[in-house]
């Protein structure tokens, strides 16, 4: 069983640049797409960005030049480097995957899911 352990947020400046790291256990990551989802108090689940196995990336509107994802097959991981925070940036933060090819937009498509790890930009 593959279990997803996020780390990395935390209280944040405006404009802050933190990475988030998202680790896998097991030994089925590479087959795996992995995406970034985030939730903002009173909000829906809202995609933020996703890496097919072999590595191509979308990435939602509101973080695109912001926000890069990729992904370290040898070490299980998946990082989410986030610069030019906002305070709409706010949320809880989940790493996602699904046993695919590519990535996508829609949450009840990913398999699992990590426990989320909170951002909070401060202005």
């Amino acid at each position: 069983q593959v279990q997803l352990v996020e780390s990395g947020g935390g209280l944040v400046e405006d404009g802050g640049s933190p990475r988030l790291s998202c680790v896998a256990s097991g030994r089925s990551f590479s087959l795996f797409a992995m995406g970034w989802f985030r939730q903002a108090p009173g909000k829906e689940r809202e995609f933020v960005s996703g890496i097919s196995r072999g590595g191509n990336t979308n990435y939602a509107d509101s973080v695109k030049g912001r926000f890069t994802i990729s992904r370290d097959n040898a070490k299980n991981t998946v990082y989410l480097q986030m610069n030019s925070l906002k305070v709409e940036d706010t949320a809880v933060y989940s790493c996602a995957a699904r046993f695919s090819i590519g990535s996508g937009y829609i949450p009840s498509t990913y398999d699992l899911w990590g426990q989320g790890t909170q951002v909070t930009v401060s202005s």
